[in-house]
């Protein structure tokens, strides 16, 4: 939210809100308040005090994926406009640029800029002159820390006419990193297998976790160095990116993980793959299963695509026939005079440039082979003659090439830019991508090109609609010039913007009118039968709005709900083009893109950017007002979060953490959090499940991080990260000191605490595999139940009523089975649960005082619908309470117990559409342990994760409707909802 008017940024009242903004990637839009101040030279907004926001987890048992982090406070104002001062005429723009920053410190309130503000780039178009410049803290680029400098020259002469963006005044962390890159690099592969695969075990190998199906490391990272991020003073980090292949669903992975550079914590993470959607359901995102799917690509070539073709002997034009039947002009080269056509088109590129736009062939290709890199042997489309035939036709991509030059045409006639950077770059289509064979529908930017899926029978080839292209081509012109962070609210901008561009290139092209009842439809085109409003990925008239249909999730869950959010953002753009008319409004959002948005921006940024932007450009009075009137029917006014209503009672807000999950038992809940502005290294706290009384800090402030915290009522008990491993605390309830049970270089999941015996899980990603462990009260060393052998795993304890039950993958008839194994700590006796199949993937387990339950999974080919399975403490009168094959099945990623009651978080199978929505979130339900019922604990919209059980029908979970993670608790269930 905004906070009151005043003249100063170190005035006014800081209040509660949720995702207003910011940082999406601080976890889903970081908040930075810009305040209205009256100043001399004209307007100037400073950014204030600001308000903490989170959304929950992810769709694993675990905390917070994506909490939303707030920005700390600066003295630098974020908008200052109005203005025209001279600047230095004869220096570079930068040096201009930092020069007059330098001349008015008392305004900006930037003691170095030659020091501490870095060229990022300089965008001319006539007059016009934007320089963008990149924060530096002591040498260390500052995560999304970028201030935007706007000059004029003309006659010998130059001068500023306004500054935006973000500069943090307050930082004075560190930059000497307390661990290694090498460490970093393991804890960010940790945090991703974990956030991936930590809350299942699966039949694909003896350790999947660990290796792909070709026996090499799922998984690789890499650091790109220091980044310090702005919470509070400032928390120095690594930048790690993780790549390779997703161990449970086989998929593509590239993550970048931000992991402390004080205590070797992942701070936060979220996928580089800017898709054209999103995963149709939430379990889609994260449950698939793993296939006999290939390993990471094969070996990479250059970063950048090579030049198609030097020196063409002749360039043509061509022709080619689009999937829709009409056909199209193609500027097409031919190198040699008696050689093949290729789809290199060089005609656009500026004269005696070596760049070309060029469309490749990429059906024999997988989405693994090229991502992030560019694959061997990959060649452009080619002909025997001019007119390409039905083979260019049929893969998309005499659509690809085609579409790349409108669009590219677009962007040079109606805004002067050359190229995706703006200085004639090349253009790369790859078509025809599958996935491991398969038929591919998506299509993605990687950050150098653009990647088309192949279609499938209902799908025609990503290219064939000419908005998807413009929207794939427009995610390079953002991260080219505003560089919104592809997570969160900024990541939904990002969304926005390309949806706005390539429709409206689509929509001119076609010659459609605004008024069109289809014209704000995206990907209509793509479908070989259905209608277009029915084939439809998006629609930008669907009246989305912040009160209705925001969606609090996590990086999990569709990169913060950059899909799920964007067309409230896209529909208020969409609504002031048809109010508007085109050219002056793709005019104004274009100007707000380039010069004025930065990288952390949310939604309410975004508006004040646009309606800057709009002023900037000479907009009327009455304009700049249907501008506004544009956002404000969409809900994007100051303080829209405060409008989100829950059902539930909180327990604990402003949940500041990624990565760690929540527990109950005996009355007392236990969760880590961090401090106010996020900053601080996560402490565990305590407090009553009735919420009477004050919350109990439980760790020492010792500057690591201490997460994944469990208790029963008497004691808790949690994992601390610090720059030389991991260490098992425990300290009791009532207060006394903090003892150390266990150290380990290994990740500690699963903790769990009952009547003086603690369990654990063990994930070493680079060591000897996952093993549960325990020690009783007194123990000097844990026990493991596998005895750690190599060719068994065990994971996902649970511990109740003098039992330890967990998932077992051991070697078995020449191979690896999965079973539930339950140990009886009272005797040492171990038994395996009998099963009624085989299960190919194993989940949460639970013990009460009469069952051993779990999560089971035997069909990998459904939507990922889990049975909830239950058996003696025996191991006998096994029995399932919600099976998979029937009808109303769960796709559940948690489990928890009491004496009367089963808690899952869980989605359910959706109805075949491609429609990611509030209802296929993953939510809390709880059945009866016979399974005679199921409710909704909640009805919150919003995600619901890492519930944990008290006692009878009461639960604690972690909820994101807000846009805040918020712990919170009912007492019974809610029932159904509507």
């Amino acid at each position: 939210m905004r906070a009151s008017r005043t003249t100063s940024a170190r005035t006014g009242i800081r209040k509660g809100a949720a995702a207003s903004g910011g940082a999406a990637l601080l976890a889903a839009g970081l908040l930075i308040t810009a305040v209205p101040a009256a100043h001399a030279a004209g307007t100037t907004r400073t950014a204030g005090p600001q308000a903490t926001t989170a959304v929950p987890g992810d769709p694993r048992p675990t905390a917070p994926g994506a909490d939303l982090i707030p920005l700390p406070e600066t003295d630098t104002p974020s908008l200052v406009d109005g203005i025209r001062e001279p600047a230095d005429a004869g220096a570079s723009p930068a040096d201009a640029a930092r020069g007059h920053l330098a001349a008015k410190e008392s305004r900006y309130k930037i003691p170095e800029p030659r020091r501490d503000l870095a060229p990022v780039q300089t965008l001319r178009r006539g007059a016009d002159e934007t320089v963008r410049l990149q924060q530096k803290h002591r040498g260390v680029p500052v995560l999304g820390g970028q201030y935007v400098v706007r000059m004029e020259t003309g006659a010998g002469r130059r001068a500023v006419t306004g500054t935006s963006g973000r500069y943090f005044t307050d930082l004075t962390v560190n930059t000497t990193p307390a661990v290694s890159a090498e460490t970093a690099v393991r804890r960010a592969v940790g945090a991703t297998l974990d956030r991936f695969g930590g809350d299942r075990l699966t039949r694909s190998g003896a350790d999947p976790a660990r290796r792909d199906a070709t026996g090499g490391p799922a998984l690789r990272g890499s650091s790109a160095g220091l980044v310090v991020i702005p919470r509070g003073t400032g928390v120095l980090a690594y930048h790690v990116t993780v790549r390779g292949t997703n161990p449970v669903t086989g998929e593509p992975v590239l993550q970048h993980v931000y992991v402390d550079a004080r205590a070797g914590y992942p701070l936060l993470q979220h996928t580089g793959i800017k898709t054209l959607t999103a995963p149709r359901t939430a379990a889609a995102d994260t449950r698939q299963r793993a296939r006999g799917v290939p390993g990471a690509a094969g070996t990479a070539g250059p970063a950048g695509a090579p030049a198609a073709a030097a020196d063409p002997a002749e360039a043509v034009t061509g022709s080619g026939v689009r999937l829709d039947g009409t056909k199209v002009p193609l500027n097409v080269d031919r190198p040699t005079a008696d050689g093949p056509y290729l789809m290199t088109d060089r005609a656009r590129m500026a004269e005696g440039s070596k760049n070309a736009l060029t469309t490749w062939d990429a059906r024999d290709k997988d989405v693994l082979d090229v991502l992030g890199g560019w694959p061997q042997d990959l060649k452009p489309f080619s002909s025997p003659t001019a007119a390409f035939g039905q083979d260019a036709t049929d893969s998309g991509a005499v659509d690809a090439h085609w579409a790349a030059g409108q669009v590219h045409d677009y962007y040079e006639e109606r805004h002067g830019r050359s190229g995706l950077d703006g200085r004639g770059s090349a253009v790369d289509s790859l078509v025809g991508v599958t996935l491991f064979g398969e038929p591919y529908v998506n299509a993605f930017w990687d950050g150098t090109k653009m990647v088309y899926g192949s279609g499938d029978d209902e799908f025609r080839p990503l290219s064939a609609d000419l908005d998807v292209v413009g929207h794939e081509m427009t995610h390079g012109v953002v991260e080219n010039t505003a560089g919104l962070v592809y997570a969160g609210q900024s990541g939904a901008l990002n969304e926005a913007v390309a949806d706005y561009f390539g429709n409206a290139i689509d929509v001119d092209r076609s010659g459609r009118s605004m008024d069109d009842p289809d014209a704000g439809l995206i990907g209509e085109d793509l479908c070989r039968t259905a209608k277009p409003r029915d084939c439809a990925l998006r629609d930008l008239d669907d009246g989305a709005t912040t009160a209705k249909n925001f969606l609090g999730v996590t990086f999990g869950i569709d990169n913060g709900g950059v899909h799920l959010n964007s067309t409230i953002f896209s529909g208020a753009l969409w609504d002031m083009r048809q109010d508007l008319g085109p050219e002056p409004a793709d005019r104004i959002v274009y100007k707000a893109l380039t010069e004025y948005l930065t990288p952390l921006d949310g939604f309410t940024e975004g508006r004040e950017a646009v309606v800057a932007a709009a002023r900037d450009l000479g907009a009327t009075t009455r304009q700049v007002d249907t501008v506004k009137r544009s956002f404000t029917a969409h809900g994007i006014v100051r303080g829209w979060e405060n409008a989100l209503g829950v059902d539930s009672e909180a327990l604990l807000t402003k949940v500041n953490t990624d990565g760690t999950e929540v527990q109950a038992g005996g009355g007392w809940w236990t969760a880590a959090r961090s401090d106010e502005d996020g900053s601080e290294p996560y402490s565990v706290y305590a407090g009553r499940v009735d919420g009477k009384g004050a919350p109990r800090l439980m760790s020492p402030n010792d500057g690591r991080y201490h997460v994944n915290p469990a208790t029963d009522g008497r004691t808790v008990v949690w994992a601390a990260y610090g720059p030389d491993g991991v260490d098992v605390l425990s300290r009791p309830l009532a207060g006394g000191p903090v003892k150390k049970l266990l150290s380990t270089q290994g990740d500690v999941l699963s903790l769990r605490v009952d009547r003086g015996v603690t369990v654990f899980d063990v994930y070493d990603v680079l060591g000897d595999g996952r093993h549960v462990g325990f020690l009783r009260a007194g123990d000097p060393r844990p026990t493991y139940v596998d005895g750690a052998r190599d060719d068994t795993l065990t994971g996902l304890p649970s511990v109740g009523h003098g039992r330890i039950a967990y998932a077992k993958l051991y070697p078995a008839d020449g191979g690896h089975r999965l079973g539930v194994e339950i140990l009886d700590l009272g005797t040492g006796r171990t038994v395996l649960a009998e099963q009624l199949g085989e299960p190919q993937s194993l989940g949460r387990t639970g013990v009460n005082a009469t069952h051993v339950f779990w999560l089971n999974d035997e069909n990998l080919d459904d939507d990922g619908q889990s049975t909830i399975r239950r058996t003696g403490h025996d191991g006998t009168g096994t029995y399932d309470i919600s099976s998979e094959y029937k009808p109303g099945a769960l796709v559940a990623s948690d489990l928890t117990v009491s004496d009367s009651a089963v808690t899952v978080s869980a989605t359910p199978v959706g109805d075949g559409s491609q429609t990611l929505d509030n209802a296929a979130l993953p939510k809390v339900w709880q059945l009866t342990t016979d399974g005679s019922r199921t409710q909704r604990v909640s009805c919150n919209r919003g995600m619901q994760l890492s519930p944990a059980a008290d006692t009878g029908t009461r639960v604690v979970w972690l909820d994101g409707t807000t846009g805040w993670t918020d712990l919170v608790t009912r007492a019974r269930p809610a029932g159904r909802c509507g």
